[in-house]
């Protein structure tokens, strides 16, 4: 099993002033795709409701939580986090999963994507409050850039979402980046970092969420000979703490219990689907 480490640290965040016309071009051009144990195969989503039809299980179903999942960087609906995180959901449990393709931007080069957040977050954010979604209800999962996508989308809403799950945020152009993900994004945000050391890193290195989990310390990755292997191990673990859970970390005192992997403090359980953690509400 993998030996985790967990360091609690606090952020803050703001919305930056970028003009509106850049926001909406960013976002205008996001796709939305709904997923259940019920419609396996994908229902594309409108920008204010859910399709409606005689198939009344393809429907949304008030009753579960929602998922939101966001790629990353060079990411599309069908990439990296999605498919991997998407099945972890549904195989687990009953879940409305939304899948965010954001891909126009994110297909671009890394410059062009960073700049894209910001619209393409606030879009989501406007997505989900047209659908009228119960928000203590709604998990919101990011990858890389799509981490900090999440964290504009739940400071654009009104109301705090349930959840938000940063996996490995990007580092670059986001180290000392207000508009960052941070603990005012949602009631709980948790943050799992496996490649946020060395120059080649790709993502954060410091803990910016109500809980952050530094995977087998500041080192490369079990099975990983180089950075992105180690990137992509964030949502790979992710998924494994949802359909096999026990995967646990020890709550550190200093940087350098983390730089060591050598924390001795209060076990606290990496990942999952729950909504609420240790008093988080």
């Amino acid at each position: 099993m993998l030996k985790l480490i967990t360091l609690l640290a606090f952020a803050f965040a703001a919305c930056n002033g970028d003009a509106i016309q850049n926001l909406e071009r960013f976002g205008s051009l996001n796709k939305y795709y709904y997923y259940s144990n019920a419609q396996r195969n994908s229902i594309t989503l409108t920008e204010d409701h859910f399709p409606t039809g005689n198939d009344t299980a393809a429907r949304f179903n008030n009753n579960w939580n929602i998922v939101v999942i966001i790629h990353g960087h060079s990411g599309t609906a069908t990439t990296t986090i999605n498919p991997i995180v998407k099945d972890a959901f549904l195989t687990s449990g009953d879940y409305n999963v939304i899948v965010v393709d954001w891909s126009s931007f994110s297909l671009s080069t890394y410059s062009t994507a960073v700049m894209a957040v910001t619209g393409v977050g606030s879009s989501i954010a406007t997505f989900l409050k047209n659908l009228k979604l119960p928000l203590n209800k709604v998990h919101i999962v990011g990858f890389n850039l799509g981490a900090h996508v999440a964290g504009v989308t739940g400071r654009n809403l009104e109301g705090k979402v349930a959840r938000i799950t940063g996996l490995d945020p990007s580092a670059r152009d986001w180290e000392n980046n207000v508009l960052r993900l941070g603990t005012n994004d949602a009631q709980y945000v948790e943050v799992i970092h496996t490649d946020g050391s060395g120059v080649n890193k790709n993502g954060l290195g410091v803990a910016i969420g109500h809980i952050d989990f530094f995977v087998n310390g500041r080192l490369v990755q079990p099975g990983c000979t180089n950075n992105l292997c180690s990137h992509n191990r964030a949502y790979e673990v992710f998924a494994a703490t949802i359909t096999h859970g026990k995967h646990y970390g020890n709550q550190c005192s200093t940087e350098a219990e983390i730089t060591a992997n050598n924390c001795r403090g209060f076990i606290v359980e990496m990942g999952t689907a729950k909504l609420v953690k240790h008093g988080y509400v």
